[in-house]
């Protein structure tokens, strides 16, 4: 057995983690009939359906092209599922070099155990909190890809109502720490706002819209103005959650405008960069900014004043510079202007209305208190590869000299006030410093060893497998 260890930590105030994932069990699928009427079982079984026989995952009637797949197999790792307590981007690196080779590929075994039970289920979740730092949680599904491209509104509806009744029963593990994010049918209005107040009398404090133009749905049409009304009546904040086009359901002839993931995702066979830069990074940040924009010099919140927004997974260091130049347009352009003339700044109405989610490897925020402080909230992204915990989000934020004050409204103050959600009383203090390990972890001779730029490298021919004789 080895123990992989830590720097003692401590902290005095509670976090909250905005933005943090479940990965969708099959028993979303095989309760539903429980939730949904025989139509909506129909519909959804149609749409977007689990087959337990043959152990695959149905979109709009097709194989294929579903997250969910993303588990762990020997030789992999689960994407999806993998960012628990003290897996942090270094093993990670260490056990993807394994991978390069067959002779040290992790097995079945070894990738199940980074499969962590937490996405799936409250109780295994509330013990990865405890080591992670975390007190309490908003959990948002993972496969935001699929849910705007599926074409049979009757079917996205119950898919929302199924996903939703599971998330919520999730929570109740522990109301005081446990918290959903709601899935609304975008594809037709009447149904997204039956969801929403539906999910609303459950406590629900967030709805999920991916600002993006499937099936020619951009989330400011007109034709959602009963929704939005819904939303300042129920109080239920509008969670702006972007995600990279992976485009696997785009229907045969779709024509209409792409989202901005599209446009990111198309220069990419060309580009040279590596695939993660453009499609896990640049795309969030491409579907953000398009919304921010449009939102804002839209006059959206001018329309729906008790609107209040979160702009999740996106990190916030764009954020000023896109301000700044909103601000310069309403400036310059004012008097060309078509559309009803703002009333104030964008920047201000940004404040007044929206919340942005930052992750705890970006510094920016804490270099600038004085335009964040306000309006950041702490997101972890567990259990996806890219999350990480509490700890590492303070230690940034220490070394950049943030005022523990700061600290304490963006790592938890921001996003109860968001949510409307009230302090705990009883919190973490102090970081586990010890987790026991197997006898295959990562030690520190090879981390290092991982981290140097050519091993990700590997000759063909010694890796080959041997030709049939």
């Amino acid at each position: 057995m080895r123990v992989q260890k830590f720097a003692p930590m401590s902290k005095d105030y509670p976090t909250f983690d905005c933005d943090a994932h479940v990965t969708e069990p099959t028993i979303i699928w095989e309760r539903a009939k429980d939730h949904l009427t025989k139509d909506e079982l129909e519909a959804l079984k149609a749409t977007n359906w689990y087959d337990p026989d043959s152990k695959q995952y149905l979109i709009n009637g097709k194989t294929g092209g579903h997250l969910l797949g993303l588990r762990g197999h020997a030789g992999g790792l689960p994407g999806v599922s993998l960012a628990g307590p003290g897996i942090k981007h270094d093993i990670q690196r260490t056990l993807n070099v394994r991978n390069l080779r067959r002779s040290t590929a992790l097995t079945k075994d070894q990738s199940d155990y980074l499969d962590h039970a937490g996405s799936y289920e409250p109780r295994p979740r509330l013990h990865d909190m405890d080591v992670q730092g975390i007190d309490q949680v908003m959990i948002i599904p993972t496969d935001i890809d699929t849910y705007p491209w599926l074409q049979n509104a009757l079917g996205a509806r119950a898919m929302c109502k199924a996903y939703n009744e599971w998330a919520y029963e999730y929570t109740l593990e522990d109301p005081q720490r446990l918290y959903f994010a709601a899935l609304i049918p975008m594809q037709d209005p009447r149904f997204a706002v039956e969801e929403l107040y539906r999910v609303a009398a459950k406590g629900c404090r967030v709805a999920l819209i991916r600002p993006t133009d499937a099936m020619g749905n951009y989330p400011v049409q007109p034709k959602y103005e009963f929704l939005w009304h819904a939303m300042e009546e129920t109080g239920i904040v509008y969670g702006m959650h972007p995600f990279p086009a992976l485009s696997e359901h785009v229907p045969p002839g779709y024509t209409e405008q792409c989202s901005p993931a599209q446009l990111i995702q198309l220069p990419m066979p060309s580009s040279r960069l590596p695939h993660v830069y453009l499609g896990n990074m640049q795309a969030f940040m491409a579907e953000a900014s398009v919304w921010v924009t449009a939102t804002l010099m839209s006059g959206f919140f001018e329309r729906h004043p008790k609107i209040k927004a979160a702009v999740f997974e996106s990190d916030s260091t764009w954020l000023s510079f896109l301000l700044d130049e909103c601000d310069k347009a309403f400036k310059l352009y004012r008097n060309r202007r078509q559309m009803l003339a703002l009333k104030r700044l964008p920047s201000e109405t940004f404040f007044q209305h929206c919340f942005s989610g930052f992750e705890g490897d970006e510094s920016f925020p804490s270099h600038l208190p004085e335009f964040y402080r306000d309006i950041c909230a702490w997101s972890s992204d567990v259990y996806h590869h890219d999350g990480d915990d509490a700890w590492r989000a303070i230690e940034t934020m220490r070394k950049c000299e943030l005022p523990v004050a700061d600290q304490s409204k963006m790592m938890g103050g921001n996003a109860r006030r968001l949510y409307k959600i009230d302090t705990p009383d009883r919190f973490i203090r102090d970081r586990v410093t010890e987790i026991e390990r197997p006898d295959w972890w990562p030690m520190e001779d090879e981390i290092k060893e991982a981290l140097k730029a050519d091993a990700g490298l590997i000759s063909r021919r010694t890796e080959a497998v041997p030709s049939a004789k």
